[in-house]
């Protein structure tokens, strides 16, 4: 463009020589050549600045792209992991050793199947001294419910009458005890025995005493027995037997409940993804197992049901996000296979994790359960519901400020780039969806020309 300018220069010099030399052929004057000059140099800023817009325009076309509306089919993608449905560790009610164990990993079961059983010797044994416990209180319950026979009233009465008789023969012996006593002590006293004799007689009389006392005693324990077998057993006494019976089956079945806790069984139907011990071993009570694969576990086996992918979903993207939608599933493993789901659960909480917000989507297999395995990572693309008419431009154009604020560059009417704030939606491929900052036909940088200042953004940097 320079060089034209530079040509079109030399044919308006050369004409204004032309001119010049009429001028001085016709003798005009100094004010008209000065006109002329101005004149030139007028029209070659007009030329120049004319072509400069043109130019400046085409570098704006070529460096930008047009914001368009399209029918926007928005597909949200993530990371997700495969994992079991529902996933438990099986292990004792109380730790103890394995006596056997009957499965290996990979095996289905099925619920309550035997998973294996504990050394249970010691529980055995206790099981059987409270059965024999609990025996016994419920027969002598059934006897005292029974009643006495005629039989042990007639023992009873009999016992009664002896401890009469011996508590006659007793007052007797102490009645004869004591007047010899006295006989003797008027003797004592007289000094025709000695004090020695006398004592003799004093210990015979306490000893009658002492006899006579005891055997009072046996007549009333004989007389309560007999009251006893004549009238029957009052309620309270029965009331104490059931009492014990109750007792003995608590104790029964408590140590009955341990004996069937030594057989480990499974709770739901499913596979075993993993073994931990084997015979011999001692285990204990846990609800949880070391993640690694060479790390040794108190648990017995692990038990998993289902597959299900879990996936993070961030923040700006978890409201297009809706139970029942469906989720297109690729990995690494199978990359020719594309598996489909749906999302069965959205998280109430977000999780924050290196200042992202982000939610728990669970996915249901529709297809792919039997080739995708607990563990596996794969890629998730959820197809939300068709937007039409929506404004869309390249990813790429967007641009975040340090403040956050996201915006896009554009070109005001005297071509100068300034940063024009938008607010976007989420993306699709190399794509995002604009809310709201432009309108259709406008035009923004896929990134502004390097020799231009930003007014507003080059002075704050990011």
């Amino acid at each position: 463009m320079l060089h034209i300018c530079n040509y079109k220069l030399s044919q308006i010099t050369s004409i204004v020589m032309q001119t010049l030399s009429l001028n001085r052929a016709k003798k005009l004057n100094f004010w008209f050549f000065g006109f002329a000059i101005l004149a030139t140099l007028g029209t070659l800023t007009a030329i120049y600045l004319k072509n400069h817009n043109v130019s400046s325009k085409k570098d704006i076309t070529s460096q930008t792209v047009l914001v368009k509306s399209k029918n926007w089919v928005v597909q949200i993608q993530a990371n997700g992991v495969v994992q079991a449905v529902q996933k438990i560790n099986l292990s004792p009610e109380d730790s103890g050793r394995i006596a056997q164990v009957y499965i290996k990993e990979g095996d289905r079961v099925q619920k309550g199947q035997i998973i294996a059983r504990m050394d249970s010797e010691r529980i055995k044994a206790q099981v059987n001294q409270y059965r024999a416990l609990l025996d016994k209180a419920k027969a002598d319950l059934k006897l005292k419910r029974l009643g006495n026979r005629s039989e042990e009233i007639a023992e009873a009465k009999a016992r009664f009458a002896t401890a009469q008789a011996s508590v006659s023969a007793a007052k007797a012996r102490l009645k004869r005890t004591t007047e010899e006593l006295k006989r003797h002590q008027m003797l004592v006293q007289e000094g025709a025995i000695s004090r020695n004799a006398y004592e003799e007689f004093v210990a015979k009389q306490q000893e009658a005493k002492a006899n006579h006392q005891e055997e009072l005693a046996r007549l009333r324990e004989k007389r309560w027995s007999l009251n006893k077998a004549d009238n029957g057993l009052r309620p309270l006494e029965i009331a104490q037997a059931e009492a014990d019976v109750a007792q003995a089956k608590a104790q029964l079945a408590f140590y009955q409940s341990q004996l069937n806790n030594m057989i480990i069984r499974a709770p739901f139907a499913g596979i075993i993804t993993r073994r931990f011990s084997t015979e011999g071993d001692f285990v204990t009570p846990t609800t949880s197992a070391s993640s690694s694969e060479g790390a040794t576990s108190t648990s017995i086996a692990e038990l998993s049901r289902g597959l299900e992918i879990e996936a993070k979903i961030p923040e700006a993207n978890i409201s297009k996000i809706n139970p029942g939608q469906i989720v297109e599933i690729q990995t690494d493993t199978y990359s020719n296979e594309t598996f489909k789901g749906r999302v069965t659960l959205i998280a109430p909480r977000a999780v924050k994790e290196n200042n992202i917000t982000s939610f728990r989507v669970k996915i249901a297999l529709s297809s792919g359960r039997d080739k995708l395995k607990s563990g596996m990572n794969v890629k998730l693309n959820f197809i939300t519901e068709p937007v039409k008419n929506a404004l869309v431009i390249p990813l790429a154009a967007v641009v975040t400020q340090s403040n956050e604020q996201t915006g896009v560059y554009i070109a005001d009417e005297q071509n100068k780039i300034k940063l024009q704030p938008i607010k976007v939606s989420a993306t699709s491929g190399n794509l995002v969806q604009v809310l709201s900052g432009l309108k259709k036909g406008d035009r923004v940088f896929i990134s502004p020309p390097s020799n231009q200042n930003i007014e507003g953004v080059d002075s704050v940097g990011f």
